[in-house]
């Protein structure tokens, strides 16, 4: 049985790739923390530099139009990032929620799970 920092481990790396292959460009850092029936992910550094310039833009509209973008890109991938989870965690995802900062690059991630994912303590 593996251990729960195996677990947030596989979990981050799962991400980075679906940034990366799906996405198209990975984020810098990403952190995962199992808390009880939920995933929480965190991805540092995720828009690309044209995204940057877009959202800098004084324009509400142009940071609004970036975090749709990447909400609607998230949600049409939404079935491999949920396969990922099932098979690191062997736990059905519920629901997933997520929110970009346009200022920072900073994605929020959260799994919240059937049921609770059985780990070795540390």
């Amino acid at each position: 049985m593996k251990t729960k920092g195996m677990l947030e481990s596989e979990i981050s790396q799962a991400i980075i790739k679906f940034e990366k292959d799906y996405m198209g460009r990975g984020p810098l850092e990403t952190r995962t923390f199992l808390v009880e029936d939920m995933v929480l992910v965190r991805l540092r550094k995720v828009l690309t530099p044209a995204e940057l310039k877009l959202a800098g833009d004084e324009l509400a509209s142009r940071r609004a139009l970036v975090k749709q973008v990447r909400h609607e890109l998230l949600e049409h991938g939404r079935p491999l990032l949920e396969a990922a989870i099932t098979g690191i965690l062997d736990a059905k995802v519920v629901s997933l929620h997520t929110d970009i900062s346009t200022k920072t690059g900073e994605r929020i991630i959260v799994f919240t799970l059937d049921k609770a994912p059985q780990f070795q303590e540390n």
